[in-house]
């Protein structure tokens, strides 16, 4: 009562006000209806986190963003318990407070209810649309959204980390943009205008002043709705919900979505927390969603080894492609990432034997797509094998047929629903043949995980390809590893691409520009970096260039996990991370993002009072480009306290 009373003074006055608080009482959410505008605030542990924002939709059978009347409530708790693949957490025991407002509009007679759902550090809603009341033919079964009301207006002074959406106007390498691959500015005001003129891409994290964090995304999109994005900062209004730019997908398809009645829209997603705690452990991207359908199989996460990071296209050959079939062999791995022109560079017949030869050394190959006919302009092939139904059925077989395990799909067109429509096709009709999913060039996944159990990661960031193409990528990839925890992958997991152990990008390992992290920031990065199916880009001379320890962690780094813990981080500065890996073993990963050293007092409550193994790096010698990687043993403290230094750039891994 006494929250709802604090957060009640930012509410307009003569308001009709409607509460719902987390099951722990400090997570308040305040929906007013005043004068027919239908807002919601939030306040966390009696600290106003968002200022009144709007809640709305325009739509074609009706505004219903403005004479709004709240015709009924109904109040609720939801407690159930789920398990999960693939994710930084197994599963979530999720428990939520729900509130369902009935509304209406003038001049509609259709009921639109907006579902509030708050757990403890996390927002979730949507609106839903009841379906037709008789068979008579004129009652709407459709409709298209026009629009969508729904803001977020954080306080003044709330700082942003944030990454710039951009359209699919020809910008960009053969007209394959959006793709989610632009940089994130980290710190900057709200009223600052995004670089391309179109708004913010999700996940979305905001840093109100000294009292906490918020992370806006969406979840639950799948062929029933297009992809969204927040738009520019406006004053007094904050951001918006803003759908797909008109020339997306070169133009074809509309922008705005529809729904069949009953339906609803996806779930807009607000993640708060006094620290970065709640930012980096939230599952809210999945508790709120459902499973689409049964796996055929139980799929197999693991490692896969990929020539193409740094040999690029020409080593989609045969006699290269067994190289690296040999060194995921060698290291144990599951499988090997074959990718662009192999129809072509290699062509079937000789792909048949390959993946004979693969599976005769215990590794499965992955093939590389690209995702369609016309979006794109792209050259690399196959092409026109995952646009259509016909098509996808055609290859899918005859990939099971010879052994293959996973496609990595690139090249997307936008967040169209006709473009979400490709995805789910694709994750679907691939199940349907015992096939995992990776996505590249690409949108976010939302929840997508859980929807589709044969989902794996995707791209949606500027990954790993940019260290090898451009020396800046390579400076800044500090920066961009310790940004991903506490936004793109906290909501879902992440393809960045590959731990790389060459010191620099090319194949001899002595030519091109330099790598600028340590051997112990990329082996952490395997840990930091999520996803179910990782990349360990090694190549056959790196297997006697690595001091023995380092080869052993990598020959058995796990990628799937019970739970993830936040242990200290920054977001572009310095990240630490801790998680239980399925078999039970705790692993602590810390990054450097920055060029000077750090020490840290780490609270490690899992290793109270045990000798751990800590991976380290000593400091470069005179002379010498990247400090050497280190593994001794250390106690920790029964209080579960330990010191540790990261360098320049560096890393850390502690683990029984």
């Amino acid at each position: 009562m006494l929250l709802s009373l604090i957060c009640a003074t930012a509410t307009i006055g003569m308001a009709e006000t409607k509460t719902v608080t987390s099951p722990d009482g400090k997570l308040c959410v305040d929906i007013n209806c005043h004068d027919g505008i239908l807002t919601y605030n939030v306040c966390y542990d009696g600290k106003e986190m968002m200022q009144n924002s709007r809640l709305g939709l325009n739509t074609e059978m009706g505004d219903y963003s403005k004479a709004l009347t709240i015709k009924s409530h109904r109040e609720s708790a939801i407690d159930y318990t789920y398990t999960m693949r693939g994710t930084k957490a197994r599963g979530n025991n999720y428990k939520a407070n729900k509130l369902e407002l009935d509304l209406t509009a003038e001049g509609t007679q259709r009921i639109m209810t907006l579902t509030m759902q708050v757990s403890n550090n996390d927002i979730a809603y949507r609106y839903m649309f009841e379906g037709a009341k008789t068979t008579f033919r004129d009652e709407p079964r459709r409709t298209t959204i026009y629009s969508e009301a729904s803001s977020f207006l954080f306080p003044d002074g709330t700082t942003t980390f944030i990454c710039p959406q951009i359209d699919g106007d020809h910008k960009g390498w053969m007209s394959t943009k959006p793709s989610y691959e632009e940089d994130y500015i980290a710190d900057d005001a709200m009223n600052k205008k995004s670089k391309f003129g179109k708004g913010y891409t999700f996940p979305c994290l905001f840093r109100i002043g000294n009292d906490g964090w918020a992370l806006v995304s969406e979840t639950g999109v799948g062929s029933n709705y297009c992809g969204s994005h927040l738009s520019d900062y406006h004053d007094g209004e904050g951001y918006t919900i803003a759908y797909p730019d008109p020339s997306e997908n070169h133009g074809l398809s509309a922008a705005t979505p529809a729904i069949s009645l009953p339906g609803s829209t996806p779930w807009r997603t607000i993640t708060i927390g006094t620290t970065l705690k709640p930012i980096v452990e939230t599952t809210i991207a999945y508790d709120v969603v459902e499973q689409m359908y049964e796996p055929r199989e139980q799929y197999k996460p693991g490692r896969y080894t990929w020539s193409w990071l740094i040999w690029q296209d020409n080593s989609v050959n045969y006699d290269d492609q067994v190289s690296f079939i040999n060194t995921a062999a060698a290291m144990g791995y599951e499988y090997c990432l074959v990718d662009g022109f192999w129809d072509v560079q290699i062509g079937r017949e000789r792909i048949e034997q390959l993946s004979q030869y693969a599976r005769s050394k215990g590794v499965s190959l992955m093939l590389w797509y690209n995702s369609n006919g016309y979006i794109n302009d792209a050259p690399q092939g196959p092409r026109n094998c995952m646009n259509t139904s016909i098509a996808r059925e055609r290859e899918m077989a005859w990939m099971e047929k010879i052994g293959v395990k996973g496609i990595k799909v690139d090249f997307f067109g936008g967040d169209k629903q006709q473009t979400m429509q490709l995805y789910e096709d694709i994750l679907s009709d691939a199940n349907r043949h015992g096939i995992q999913v990776i996505f590249h060039g690409c949108t976010l996944p939302r929840g997508w995980e859980k929807m589709y159990p044969n989902f794996v990661a995707s791209e949606a960031v500027l990954a790993s390809e940019n260290v090898y193409f451009d020396e800046r990528h390579a400076k800044s990839e500090g920066f961009e590893l310790t940004m991903h925890p506490f936004c793109r992958n906290a909501v879902a997991s992440m393809d960045w691409g590959g731990t790389m152990m060459n010191h620099h990008m090319s194949r001899d390992n002595k030519s091109r520009h330099r790598r600028y992290t340590s051997d112990t920031f990329e082996m952490a990065a395997a840990i930091i970096n999520q996803t179910s199916i990782q990349c360990i880009d090694l190549q056959e001379s790196n297997l006697t260039e690595l001091q023995p320890f380092q080869l052993d962690f990598l020959r058995n780094v796990p990628t799937t996990w019970n739970e993830t813990q936040f242990i200290d981080g920054y977001p572009t500065k310095y990240a630490i991370l801790a998680r239980q890996s399925t078999d039970g073993k705790w692993y602590v990963a810390g990054l450097n993002g920055e060029a000077t050293s750090k020490t840290l007092t780490l609270n490690l409550p899992m290793f109270a009072g045990k000798t751990v193994a800590l991976y380290n790096d000593a400091p470069a010698k005179k002379g010498d480009l990247f400090a050497i990687p280190t593994k001794t043993t250390v106690k920790v403290s029964k209080n579960g306290k330990l010191k540790v230094s990261l360098q320049p750039m560096g890393g850390i891994i502690i683990t029984e």
